[in-house]
């Protein structure tokens, strides 16, 4: 079919590119259009301008206004899958369409990542991940409370690691979904349960490895919220050594596997029991040590304060207590030689006839001296005692212990030296001060010497 065009309706370039214009706006308002983004550039007005294309079949020129750029909530990078929202209009001055784009979202799995990038900017900037905030786990915990699913090898791996190690642990098992709906406020909920009931000194949470999208239960604010706010010390036990997430960071301690955080949990008692070992042979010879030293001190003391001389006077008191009773027997026994020879004497004098009354006689008159030196020697006794006690009493007086129970103390230099006037020592110097109980190290802030 041949078509006469008419000269009565010739239309300019411009009006024909309005017309196409007007069409493709009325056809298509608002759209949602997802592609790989390509050729990314901002120009100096903060425009945004880049293509979506589809394979090598398709291509979209869009175009993103200085305003709605400003309310993206992700830098754009080439290659990455991207949806937008926008209006399709053209562009007159290259006879070309595009899409005036008014939001732009990441696709796909970079929508998740985006989401937890945001989450983790927001929980940080509370201080849920700061580094002071985390607590020492407890060194010999009796209850573990393991919050995971009940299947699985992550839960038979926690336990037996937990056995293998210390066998006699208590486990408190609080099984929850970890991925799908509801997972992460099953794990939140089990938490807070443990927290609750305060009878576990250590939580471990975790599970086995996976994707993204199944650790992502651990990712959820309400989990990482949970761990970060627990009164009991957590280990977060989630995936294998390469995945990392939110929940980690938040817990006190992050364990590469379920098996590492059982390690971390208790320690192995085999070990514990040959430390024990260790530092009780440690402390009894530290003990020998401390009671050796402190009998040499003793001893220095004993020759520095003159107790040695108080030994000295009461073993010359003893020594002559014995010379004196000595010499008391060698005088009893010649008393008694001396009345013997008498009565021999007697007897060849008088014959047997007088020998019942002289006997009697020098018995009695043993018996008188026996009982006067008796007597005697009590009396030595008793003087040399009130002697001997008056003097002990005079020393003790005149010990400086009991100068120190009045009040007093002894300064002395680190090497034993007694101070006796102010200006022997110097600002900053440590002395030792002896008190009638003890000693304490002080150090010199001022000196004020006095008079002569």
């Amino acid at each position: 079919m041949t078509i006469n065009p008419s000269t009565d309706s010739v239309l300019t370039v411009s009006a024909l590119s309005r017309l196409v214009k007007d069409a493709l706006e009325g056809e298509f308002p608002a759209v949602w259009v997802k592609g790989e983004l390509s050729g990314f550039t901002r120009s100096d007005r903060g425009h945004l301008y880049f293509s979506l294309k589809e394979g090598r079949d398709a291509t979209l020129d869009c175009v993103v206004w200085k305003g709605a750029a400003g309310r993206l909530s992700f830098e754009p990078r080439d290659g990455t899958e991207i949806e937008a929202f926008g209006r399709v209009s053209s562009f007159p001055a290259r006879s070309r369409y595009q899409l005036i784009v008014e939001e732009l979202r990441p696709g796909g799995l970079g929508a998740l990542l985006l989401a937890l990038e945001e989450l983790k900017r927001r929980l940080a900037a509370e201080g849920l991940f700061d580094e002071k905030r985390k607590r020492p786990l407890p060194s010999y915990p009796r209850r573990i409370g393991v919050v995971t699913s009940p299947i699985g090898a992550a839960v038979r791996d926690i336990i037996k690691v937990l056995r293998a190690r210390w066998p006699s642990i208590e486990i408190v098992l609080a099984p929850v979904n970890v991925q799908g709906r509801g997972a992460a406020e099953e794990i939140a909920a089990a938490i807070e349960r443990f927290n609750r009931w305060g009878g576990a000194d250590l939580l471990i949470v975790g599970r086995g490895g996976g994707s993204l999208e199944d650790l992502w239960a651990f990712n959820e604010e309400i989990v990482v919220r949970a761990v970060a706010t627990s009164g009991i010390p957590v280990i977060s036990a989630v995936g294998h050594e390469v995945d990392w997430t939110l929940t980690d960071s938040a817990a006190d301690v992050r364990a590469a596997t379920p098996s590492n955080a059982a390690e971390l949990a208790v320690r192995e008692r085999a070990e514990v029991a040959r430390r024990i070992e260790s530092l009780a042979a440690r402390a009894s010879r530290a003990l020998r040590l401390a009671l050796e030293g402190r009998r040499q001190r003793l001893g220095r003391l004993a020759e520095k304060y003159g107790f040695r001389r108080v030994r000295d006077f009461f073993g010359l008191t003893q020594q002559r207590v014995d010379d004196a009773r000595e010499r008391l027997i060698r005088a009893l026994r010649l008393t008694l030689d001396s009345a013997r020879d008498l009565l021999a004497a007697v007897r060849r004098r008088y014959g047997l006839r007088e020998w019942p009354r002289v006997l009697t006689s020098h018995r009695d008159r043993v018996d008188r001296m026996s009982g006067a030196a008796t007597e005697a020697l009590v009396r030595s006794l008793q003087a040399r005692r009130v002697r001997l006690t008056g003097s002990r009493d005079r020393l003790r007086a005149l010990s400086p212990r009991r100068v120190l129970e009045r009040g007093y103390c002894l300064a002395r230099r680190r090497d034993g030296t007694l101070l006796r006037a102010a200006e022997a020592v110097r600002v900053g110097e440590t002395i030792t001060v002896e008190f009638a109980r003890g000693e304490a190290d002080a150090r010199i802030e001022a000196v004020r010497p006095g008079g002569n």
